[in-house]
């Protein structure tokens, strides 16, 4: 084996030139660093924090639930004759649904009504013989226990005619129930039964379709317990109005008005279960997915914002870029709220009303580098007199 000069081998050489490599492009670095915090200013993009009145806000998650859901069967045993809706029709209330075979109804009413008939005929016969036997009565020609019975006749007769009064009624109730409505307005769902198919009065197999009511719709989500009496009171001041956002494609928000809150704390969660209703006139919310869901309790009139993009993740919490007098920045760590609609609210008075921070190009800075302040196009700001 060849040995190069000092009996170096090649093996050794290349790890050797890669480190001087690296020292030499560190040192270049801490040049350049050393010169920017020297003088070459960071081009930076700039906000102010200020004092707005914003919501307080409640962030929670929600399921869109119908707000009337309705398994529709049948109300009389029967064959399915016909269906007349689409899978996930819209269906206004007292819509005909499908219609069950309606001979037997029809016989069982027509046997109804003769029955009706046959005993009106025997109340007439039982009140001739009861006012007939009631004039002899009065001529004492009959006893009293002998007009008593054809009396009694007369009553008997008289309650079997208001039984089959009642059959009739029945009779006719039954034929009506072959025609299966639509008990409230909403869309329907899957088919479940198909014409020729055998159903049973109020029988779960024998669902013939679930109509939900869509429109508006209810989102259910919980808050923590310690929010209850902020909500109580702002619902004691009016409408509490509530937003929800979808998780799709195309994300939309909604605004809708607080309408349940439940009389009691779940003690294992800690959560209170409200519901919200929304128009949904578009339908853009559907049964069962999840959204996000914002419950605005009152207003913070003057709640210290910065922008969003100004508040960054650090090892110790959220951190922010403060651009001082001197054009030099300060890193200061902050206590973010909440956001919301680009902007972030500070709790604690780590930055104050006024002050100017860092929305853009954070990645360069260090504290106390000098700091370009520049305009959304680029170039560099007025400075004021």
């Amino acid at each position: 084996m060849r040995f190069l000069p000092g009996n170096l081998s090649p093996f050794y050489v290349l790890p050797i030139c890669a480190a001087a490599l690296c020292l030499l492009l560190a040192g270049c670095g801490r040049e350049s660093a050393g010169a920017g915090a020297r003088g070459a200013a960071v081009p930076v993009q700039v906000a102010q924090a200020s004092r707005q009145s914003v919501p307080l806000v409640e962030q929670s998650v929600g399921s869109v639930q119908a707000l009337r859901r309705v398994e529709v069967r049948a109300q009389v045993d029967g064959v399915v004759q016909a269906v007349h809706f689409q899978e996930g029709q819209s269906v206004q209330s007292g819509d005909l649904l499908a219609t069950l075979d309606r001979r037997p109804f029809e016989n069982a009413l027509a046997i109804a009504r003769a029955q009706l008939a046959s005993a009106r005929a025997e109340l007439a016969i039982a009140q001739q013989d009861a006012a007939r036997y009631r004039e002899l009565g009065t001529k004492s020609v009959v006893s009293a226990e002998l007009l008593g019975q054809f009396l009694a006749k007369e009553e008997t007769a008289l309650a079997k005619v208001h039984a089959q009064e009642a059959a009739v009624a029945n009779a006719e109730l039954d034929l009506g129930y072959t025609e299966i409505r639509a008990p409230i307005a909403g869309r329907t769902g899957q088919r479940l039964l198909h014409e020729g198919t055998l159903v049973k009065a109020r029988d779960a197999a024998s669902t013939l379709v679930t109509i939900q009511q869509i429109a508006p719709i209810a989102v259910a989500y919980g808050v923590p317990e310690r929010v209850l009496g902020t909500l109580q009171a702002a619902q004691a001041a009016g409408p509490v109005a509530v937003s929800c956002t979808t998780h799709d494609m195309t994300p939309r928000t909604l605004h809708g008005v607080l309408e349940f809150v439940d009389n009691t704390v779940d003690p294992t969660t800690g959560m209170v279960t409200l519901k919200a209703v929304f128009p949904n006139e578009d339908q853009a919310l559907w049964p069962g997915r999840f959204v996000e869901v914002r419950t605005e309790l009152g207003r913070d009139p003057a709640a210290l914002v910065v922008p969003t993009a100004s508040v960054m993740p650090g090892q110790k919490g959220s951190q922010i870029f403060v651009v001082k007098a001197d054009q030099t920045v300060e890193l200061r760590p902050v206590q973010p709220v909440r956001s919301f609609e680009g902007l972030t609210l500070l709790g604690g008075n780590v930055v104050r009303e006024g002050e100017t921070v860092v929305t853009d190009g954070q990645l360069r800075l260090v504290p106390g580098v000098r700091v370009e302040i520049r305009t959304l196009d680029g170039a560099p700001a007025a400075r004021k007199p």
